[in-house]
This record gives C-alpha cells, structure tokens and sequence, in this order.
C-alpha cells in the first residue's frame, strides 16, 4: 500500500500540474488581448475557478471524496473575523499611503460617478462615500466572494490541508503562499495586471504581499476547518483594495509605487500581519490532523 506522505505529495503534484493546464488557457487568452478585462471578464472568472476545477478532478483521480474539501460552516466566529481582517490591514495601509502624502484623498471624480450610478448625485460627497462603503462591503461581497470562492477551493480546501498533512504551518503558508504568487506571473507580466510599475517592482511587492497574506488565509483555514474563511478572506481583500481604497485614491507621481496590490505599502503592512498570525501559531491542530480537511 502506498504511503500516506507519498499519496500526499502525489496529490499534491496532480493538482499543481492540472491547475497549470487550465490556466494555460486563459494565460493566453488574457495574455493575447493584453488586458485583464477582456472577454468582459470572462477570462478572469475562468483563470480564478482553475483551481477549483483541478481540485475536483484531483479528488476524482485520488479517489477522494470532495465533501472533505472543508464546506461545513462551523465556527461562524472566523467568518467575521475573515471578513474584518483584510479590510483592518489595508485601512491602515491606504491611511499611511494618504497620510504620507504618495496618493490623495478622496477622488472627487470617482465620488461623482459614484453619486450618479446611484441616484445620489444631490448628496453631501461624505454621505455618498459612506453609503457606497456600506453597499459594496456589504452586497457587493455576494460577487466577490464567487469569484474568490474558486481559487478558495483550491488553495485552501484542496492544497493547504493537504501539504499540511506532511509540514508545518510556517512551511505550508510559505509552500502555497509561493504557488500563489507564481501563478499570477503571466498575467502580471505579459498583461495589464499591475498598476504601471516595472514588472520586476510590481511582481517583487505583489509576490511579499501574496505570500505574507497566505499566513493569514492558511492560520484561518486550519483555525475554522472550513475553506469559507478564506473565501471570505479573499473577497474581502479584493473588494476593500479594488473597489473601495484604490479608486478614492487621487494619484501623483509617486502614486504607482505605493498603491494597490503591487506597491510596497501593502507589502509592507502584510508582512507585519503574517507575523502576527505566525506568533499564534501554537493555536492551531497538528500537523495531519483530520479535522483540518474534514467537512
């Protein structure tokens, strides 16, 4: 029979080389328009539930069963939590990123379109701001979490359990926090998925940030036993970043380098909050344990 560390790391490469043959294919349909918004975003859709798609035939292939992916819906506490953690961490670094003076805020031509997208025109800009934090924190998470869900699936249902049955917490959030940030590359690189930096700037605080973030989603996945928390952590890091902080932000010159997902605010408050979970480290099962994968 063979062994469990052997099936392990067999699994392990089955879903690692089928989530790059799915993914191959939007890497050249994105990569040949060049935007990451083309096929009205039907691309991106696509690329994010690739690993979805291969944790399920992985499961198929190893004869697992995919209700051990973590579906249940325990410890409802961490969803909350996972939910206010990405928004905590990117406040304070949009407020650095205004306070220091490398963008602005707020955008008063985003706030005007805002104000009459919604019918809110006539409105005090403080009001609308708050009205559409409210509803994009709030219903626009239904969307988000969809498209973050499929990359969930496969990250931290599939391979985070996974790795963690044959290494540690600090080896599995380093291992899959690496993949992650390996996988966006093409996209990046040969793409618009960056905010107009050099492509080694933007992959190089873009990768820290991705990595250091990956501590907080696999301390949440092992912590709840439920991949939910880190589909929620997921929405909540894109819809705070991308729909909220980034486009209230007024840009200078300098602007580029220290905003979003690709500069080095982020990158830097990110690394300081993987610290933090890795210090609670000890809170977490042993490495192996059934619960981290059941349902």
């Amino acid at each position: 029979m063979e062994q469990p560390v052997n099936q392990s790391r067999k699994a392990i490469a089955i879903f690692l080389l089928i989530t790059l043959c799915i993914s191959s294919i939007y890497y050249f349909l994105i990569i040949h328009t060049g935007k990451l918004g083309s096929g009205f975003g039907l691309y991106v859709a696509g690329i994010m539930w690739a690993p979805a798609l291969s944790a399920f035939a992985t499961c198929r292939i190893m004869k697992r069963n995919i209700a051990d992916l973590g579906w249940s819906w325990k410890n409802p506490r961490y969803m909350l939590w996972a939910y206010l953690v990405p928004l905590i961490y990117s406040l304070i670094a949009y407020l650095i990123l205004w306070v220091a003076g490398w963008g602005g805020f707020y955008n008063t031509d985003t706030v005007k379109q805002i104000g009459t997208s919604f019918g809110w025109a006539g409105l005090p800009d403080g009001v609308v701001m708050a009205l559409y934090f409210i509803f994009t924190g709030l219903i626009g998470m239904v969307g988000s979490t969809a498209h973050g869900l499929g990359e969930e699936i496969g990250w931290r249902g599939f391979l985070v359990p996974e790795v963690y049955k044959i290494s540690n917490y600090t080896k599995t959030s380093l291992f899959v926090g690496f993949v992650w940030a390996l996988w966006h590359v093409p996209i990046l690189v040969f793409a618009d998925y960056n905010s107009g930096t050099p492509a080694w700037y933007g992959f190089s605080c873009f990768g820290v940030m991705v990595i250091s973030i990956s501590f907080i989603f696999t301390w949440f996945r092992l912590k709840s036993g439920n991949l939910w928390t880190a589909a929620i952590l997921h929405a909540s890091h894109n819809l705070f970043i991308q729909s909220i902080f980034t486009p209230l932000t007024v840009y200078n010159s300098k602007t580029k380098y220290y905003i979003d997902e690709f500069g080095v605010v982020l990158a830097v408050v990110a690394v300081i909050a993987a610290i933090y979970f890795w210090t609670r480290r000890k809170e977490l099962p042993q490495p192996g344990f059934v619960e981290v994968a059941a349902a």
